[in-house]
């Protein structure tokens, strides 16, 4: 059962109106969208079906251009004053069966003139409308299914368009989501990196600052603190001595002293 009728009038904007039923069929699927030339099968008596697909859809699309009510028929008279006339037809069911119309106003079409529509019609031209420019083509067309999806839910569940976007949301999230892993992996590595060595790893936030694993003797204690390196074989017994920073720090290097006369 199709959710959309596209309705057109031969001899006006039948190029618009394929386009329309073309984009719609691609996102929401070829069975909910009904084009008479594409949608009755050879052999299917042609009014039957056309009555059947308006009285199932949820949602007629007039698409109007500037010739819509100028075109004639046979009799040379304007088609739009037939009773019998399929475009008429076609509105009328809809209108009154309740089911949402919507004109799509093609190129320099203007709003629907009440005054030319026979009386059946009138209420057509107080349906909002849908522009659609050839110039725009693309834009126009994603407006117009965005707004079949929004008004349609069993179109909105299938909405491909909808579900690619999803998609491409999902994975550039699950991109972003890897590459901060690996930033914050990689900070975590610098940090440590930065942290270890010297007199071992520092822990804490430097107000009350620990030393884990130290390279060398630590001494800690109140007042001056002297740090006294003793620089011997491969100055890997560095000593330290660290307090709680109250007084000044000094550092002395001293050279192993010379040993007297007497004890060589």
């Amino acid at each position: 059962m199709p959710d959309v009728f596209v309705n057109y009038r031969t001899g006006d904007e039948e190029s618009a109106a394929t386009m329309i039923a073309r984009e719609l069929a691609r996102r929401f699927g070829s069975e909910r969208i009904f084009f008479a030339s594409n949608s009755i099968e050879l052999g299917h008596r042609f009014p039957v079906e056309l009555v059947k697909a308006v009285e199932e859809c949820q949602a007629l699309l007039a698409v109007i251009g500037p010739r819509w009510a100028e075109v004639r028929g046979v009799d040379d008279r304007p088609a739009l004053e037939s009773e019998q006339d399929w475009t008429r037809r076609e509105i009328r069911t809809a209108l009154d069966r309740g089911i949402l119309v919507i004109p799509v106003l093609v190129g320099k079409a203007t709003r629907i003139d009440r005054a030319v529509l026979p009386d059946d019609l009138r209420e057509l031209a107080d349906c909002q409308y849908k522009r659609f420019d050839h110039r725009n083509a693309e834009s126009d067309l994603t407006a117009l299914g965005d707004t079949l999806a929004r008004l349609l839910p069993e179109l909105g569940a299938v909405d491909r368009d909808a579900r690619a976007a999803r998609e491409r949301a999902e994975a550039k999230s699950r991109k972003k989501s890897a590459q901060d892993v690996g930033h914050s992996r990689m900070r975590a590595r610098d940090v440590e990196q930065r942290v270890r060595g010297g007199i071992g790893n520092l822990n804490g936030d430097l107000s009350g600052t620990f030393v884990n694993e130290p390279q060398a003797p630590v001494n800690t204690g109140r007042g001056h603190q002297y740090n006294a390196p003793h620089f011997q074989g491969d100055n890997t017994g560095v000593q330290f001595t660290a307090g709680d920073n109250s007084g000044t720090v000094h550092q002395r290097f001293e050279r192993e002293r010379r040993r007297s006369d007497d004890e060589r």
